[in-house]
């Protein structure tokens, strides 16, 4: 008994849920009346609005950039490793500040068909402005690691810091810690991933057998927090872990199994609510509906990783600097929101973590000494095959008829949401 499938008020249903849900906001259908409304004003109320970072960055509006493309979105997601709190504690020694463990500029287009994401290196030295800390005091500029920023003057000087060293206006942010990662993956039943070696790595408190594996909460953050104990120990080997962990679970969260399913898309939402610190204008399910709205179309392939063009530092093996000009063609081609292509990267081989094409210089290990390279030399080893395999600036090769040849556009070394992690 009852409607018939092809009923009218059955298609309603059907329609309502896989447009609200695809949104990210379907706890507002989730009941009648009552149950609806509190469902909804509880994950309303999760999200911690980060009202000190926007005043700071009201003070030197001035010096932050403009954005040049409307409609476009760039938004600074920070993944903080704080120690404080009885989760996170269990971490290590909370010595009362954090660091932005994991920095990724998420670049939304214009036209919403296209989302890339950007690692930016903890280690990367870069140009570090004054800002004000979390007692009042103000610190001095300073050429330092990149994370130092946000350890020193929180979310508001790691942005103006990213604006300094890429020239892209930061729209919005979101922060999360160690235990709101953690209850997201516990929120879906656990991210798929291929580990091509075994994982034991007492520092990020994890131990995994090689092979296609299911990770819980805890075991997806000892993954994407696991550097020593895996391949050249490299943070860039970590980086290409924590992107292809968040493409599969970008694949999770997009499949009917979570988003058509209210008993699994309640929890997502909470634990999602729950972790976040986001700048007032997103600090609301409405906020975070508006930003979202355009990107249910986004396929997963065009769901892009990379992180900046990177080497060792001149000067210290155990830090990075740009390479130019890969990483200002990068800059200009989020700025104009030009597409950027990404080539794939290949598994990584088990004894080394090494993958074939990467030649990046590996940091020394203790009592090795550091190998000499210029900038020149490292740029060819590590994107000459993406130019084409000459090492030389696309820019300055000429075609034979420039009339009718465009000019190649760069492709950068990363990977999209629609590969799978065992490729």
């Amino acid at each position: 008994m009852g409607a018939s499938p092809s009923g009218v008020g059955v298609v309603r249903r059907r329609h309502r849920w896989l447009r609200w849900t695809a949104l990210g906001v379907a706890v507002l259908v989730l009941g009648a009346g009552g149950v609806g409304w509190v469902a909804y004003e509880k994950l309303n109320g999760n999200i911690t609005k980060d009202t000190d970072a926007a005043a700071e960055l009201a003070r030197f509006e001035k010096e932050r950039p403009t954005a040049l493309v409307r409609g476009a979105q760039n938004i600074l997601l920070l993944g903080s490793d704080t120690r404080a709190g009885p989760v996170n504690s269990k971490y290590g020694r909370d010595p009362g500040t954090q660091r932005s463990d994991t920095t990724i500029l998420l670049h939304l287009a214009a036209d919403r068909r296209s989302a890339t994401a950007v690692s930016i290196p903890r280690d990367l030295m870069v140009e570090i402005p004054g800002c004000r800390g979390a007692d009042g005091s103000r610190s001095q500029p300073r050429f330092a690691q990149f994370n130092l920023a946000f350890a020193v003057g929180g979310t508001a000087c790691a942005i103006r810091t990213v604006e300094k060293l890429t020239t892209i206006r930061v729209d919005h942010h979101m922060v999360v810690d160690f235990a709101g990662f953690k209850d997201m993956v516990d929120a879906v039943d656990g991210v798929q991933v291929c580990l091509r070696a075994p994982i034991d790595d007492s520092d990020a408190h994890v131990k995994l057998a090689p092979g296609l594996r299911t990770l819980d909460g805890e075991q997806a953050l000892g993954y994407v927090r696991a550097r020593k104990s895996l391949g050249n120990g490299s943070d860039t080997e970590r980086m290409d872990r924590q992107q292809e962990f968040l493409a599969a679970l970008v694949n999770k969260v997009q499949s009917n199994d979570v988003l058509l399913n209210p008993t699994k898309l309640y929890p997502v939402l909470d634990a999602a609510t729950s972790s976040l610190t986001t700048d007032p204008a997103l600090a609301s399910l409405r906020g975070l509906y508006e930003l979202v709205r355009g990107m249910r179309n986004i396929p997963t392939e065009r769901v892009q990783f990379l992180t900046v063009p990177r080497q060792s530092y001149a000067y210290d093996a155990n830090r990075d600097e740009l390479v130019e000009p890969a990483a200002e063609q990068l800059f200009t081609r989020l700025r104009n929101d030009t597409p950027v292509e990404v080539a794939p990267h290949r598994p990584a081989d088990p004894g080394t973590g090494e993958r074939p094409e990467q030649q990046e210089q590996r940091e020394p290990q203790e009592g090795q000494a550091q190998e000499d390279s210029s900038g020149e030399e490292a740029y060819e080893e590590e994107y000459g095959e993406e130019y084409g395999g000459s090492g030389e600036d696309w820019s300055d090769q000429k075609p034979d008829d420039p009339s009718h040849t465009p000019s190649p556009a760069p492709t950068f070394r990363g990977n999209t949401a629609a590969r799978s992690t065992c490729e």
